[in-house]
């Protein structure tokens, strides 16, 4: 099915285009800060396990954001794509399945949060209201992933038999440990968000979060087996 070979090919790009932009915006603001950001002190880190510094941090200021958002605008649109062809793929296999509307809503909506959060990205407004609907879009752009994926991966287990000529099972398997693993991590961690005592905590399960969530569609690639038609 043509929607098969569009989804494959659209996930890998949703994982290389974000990944490579966020790094290589780290790569950058931890080795030349001092150039782009005199006085401003970012140590040498890794934040995906010390939590040394924020992706916000990272990405936000001139130049950086002119790699990330633009990255963000194209994998925006791509997740779009990407939930349609899913949908015409959930009706190829099962067109009254109950959950279908929910997971579009739930997929779509997650692109047009981070489309607004990449909007906003740069913009420098000191008020705690503007602050607060900035974290508030980018959680919410992960709780909207999180509900569309675990959705999706329902579907596949309920339809299982069929897709054994689509896909190589090993992958979903990867797929529902990992979104279980993700939400169980956002679940814990979401008490501890409004407190500035576990900063560095939160830094690193953010950006393992944001890992995670590409991650899903790496796998996605790996998953479907190309068609023939």
């Amino acid at each position: 099915m043509n929607s098969i070979d569009k989804v494959k090919s659209i996930s890998v790009w949703i994982f290389i285009i974000p990944f490579i932009s966020i790094n290589t915006c780290l790569l950058i603001v931890t080795n030349f800060h001092q150039i782009l950001q005199p006085g401003v002190p970012i140590f040498p880190t890794f934040p995906y396990l010390d939590g040394g510094v924020s992706i916000s941090r990272t990405v936000r200021d001139f130049p950086l954001y002119l790699i990330f958002k633009p990255a963000m605008f194209i994998t925006s649109y791509l997740l779009v794509r990407y939930w349609l062809n899913t949908k015409n793929i959930i009706n190829f296999f099962n067109n009254n399945y109950v959950h279908t509307k929910k997971i579009i809503f739930f997929g779509v909506s997650s692109a047009v949060l981070l489309t607004i959060h990449s909007i906003f990205l740069g913009i420098k407004f000191d008020n705690d209201l503007y602050k607060l609907f900035r974290r508030v879009v980018m959680l919410s752009f992960i709780i909207f992933e999180l509900i569309a994926q675990a959705y999706l991966i329902k579907f596949f287990y309920d339809i299982k038999e069929k897709l054994e000529n689509y896909i190589k099972p090993i992958y979903l398997t990867i797929k529902r440990i990992l979104i279980t693993f993700l939400i169980t991590i956002s679940i814990i961690t979401l008490p501890f968000l409004p407190f500035d005592n576990f900063k560095f905590l939160k830094h690193a399960i953010e950006w393992n979060v944001f890992l995670g969530v590409i991650i899903f569609y790496l796998l996605t690639f790996l998953m479907w087996k190309k068609t023939t038609s």
